[in-house]
């Protein structure tokens, strides 16, 4: 049996020839699929889910879907834009399955340490202020220690790019309810971050 990692994605020249082949129901196509789409995927169900094994799940998932729905692609966007759209659907139903947590946003943001002035500004998002693989992996870790409804909107909206309101549409949620949501995050991600961006600060400041 042929593994996925042993998949050579040249078997399908392009998109549009790997598309006839997912149509075609060839077996090695679903696997193509998995290993042109699977990193980026994997990225964005882990990010909306906050689990390594949930998102596997919903990975796994939404690639059975996406090959057992080839025919409803219509091809108004590409095959990423269509499984993206899916992978989203796919996280956000099985989050709205969990019993929901209630969190003290505003007892959690007392107990950490004092958010530096850099980012204070609302529009400023945590992931610009510096960059690289540690900063990254906090920024991941923070996320994930969010509740479901901060993360799903932070998510949407500010790394997957989605507007207001195509953001609240995929949530069920009026706008100035995802802005809300956003906002709570961003803040609850700096106060996460401040540590390490207080000691990146000092670093600097010792340099010079």
């Amino acid at each position: 049996m042929v593994k996925p990692w042993e998949i050579d994605l040249t078997v399908y020249e392009d998109e549009q020839a790997l598309l006839e082949g997912l149509r075609r129901r060839e077996p090695v196509a679903c696997t193509c699929l998995l290993k042109r789409f699977g990193p980026r995927m994997y990225q964005l169900a882990i990010r909306l889910m906050g689990d390594p094994d949930e998102a596997e799940g919903v990975l796994q998932e939404a690639l059975i879907q996406a090959c057992r729905r080839i025919e409803d692609f219509e091809g108004r966007s590409g095959l990423g834009t269509w499984l993206h759209r899916i992978v989203t659907n796919t996280a956000l139903m099985r989050l709205r399955r969990r019993k929901p947590v209630t969190v003290d946003l505003h007892e959690q943001l007392q107990k950490r340490a004092a958010v530096p002035p850099a980012l204070v500004d609302a529009t400023t998002e945590p992931s610009a202020e510096v960059m690289g693989a540690e900063l990254r992996a906090m920024i991941d870790r923070a996320l994930a220690d969010l509740p479901d409804t901060l993360r799903t909107a932070f998510v949407l909206r500010e790394i997957e790019g989605l507007s207001t309101r195509e953001a609240a549409a995929e949530l069920g949620i009026s706008e100035s309810a995802l802005k809300v949501r956003v906002h709570r995050a961003r803040l609850a991600l700096r106060a996460a971050l401040a540590p390490y961006l207080d000691d990146a600060g000092a670093d600097g400041k010792e340099a010079t």
